[in-house]
């Protein structure tokens, strides 16, 4: 009997520190603060577009800047893909729905950030605040509207034809024309890595390697 008491008291125990440990997990998440939100705003940013912004992070403790985009890369705005972890966790949960020229204060916890390594400035276990101008969204690799135009016959599968007639028609936009002999090579590749059930046709599924919300 005392053993199942005990027994009973350390499950008890256990939940509690369960229950805890899920509480901070809640309750770790990123804080939006709109400095700047522009008069008209008729596309906001979603998971997989193309996004081009400014940002500078900073150490929330000291204010110590740990990273500045107009200092990087000659100044130009930097270009990456929405949502695919192609920058950070909490930029990429921040920066959802933003508006071409708003401005934002984005507070980002630990676990959203660089955790407990931490990684260059950044030492390990950082909130960091980052200061961040949208200039522009652009359709993102493998977006659901390229599937949609390739996808002539709307059964959500992409045949060897469509991607063919696809490419044409996007190189003749440039004045590039090509044999078909340029066709079918790219053709093979692109069923090579991406056909991945090999019946001949790439899915919606496979197609959609950046996880769009539409596809």
């Amino acid at each position: 009997m005392a053993f199942i008491a005990i027994f009973l008291l350390y499950l008890q125990a256990y939940s509690l520190f369960v229950d805890f440990s899920v509480a901070q997990e809640e309750e770790e998440e990123v804080k939006i603060e709109v400095v700047h939100m522009p008069e008209e705003c008729t596309k906001k940013s979603k998971k997989g577009d193309m996004l081009n912004a400014h940002y500078d992070g900073f150490l929330a403790t000291d204010g110590s800047k740990i990273y500045c985009s107009r200092s990087d890369n000659k100044g130009h705005p930097k270009w990456f893909v929405l949502g695919v972890g192609q920058v950070i966790k909490g930029l990429d949960i921040g920066m959802m729905g933003m508006c071409p020229g708003e401005k934002r204060k984005v507070t980002i916890p630990p676990s959203l950030g660089f955790g407990k390594l931490g990684k260059d400035k950044v030492p390990p276990d950082s909130t960091l605040i980052f200061e961040i101008e949208l200039y522009t969204i652009a359709r993102g690799p493998r977006s659901a509207e390229s599937f949609q135009e390739i996808d002539l016959n709307k059964d959500r599968s992409l045949s060897r034809d469509e991607i063919t007639e696809y490419m044409k028609k996007e190189f003749e936009k440039g004045g590039n024309k090509r044999d078909q002999s340029f066709y079918d090579a790219i053709i093979a590749d692109v069923f090579r890595k991406n056909d991945h059930n090999g019946d001949g046709f790439i899915s919606a599924k496979e197609y959609n390697v950046y996880e769009h919300d539409e596809l």
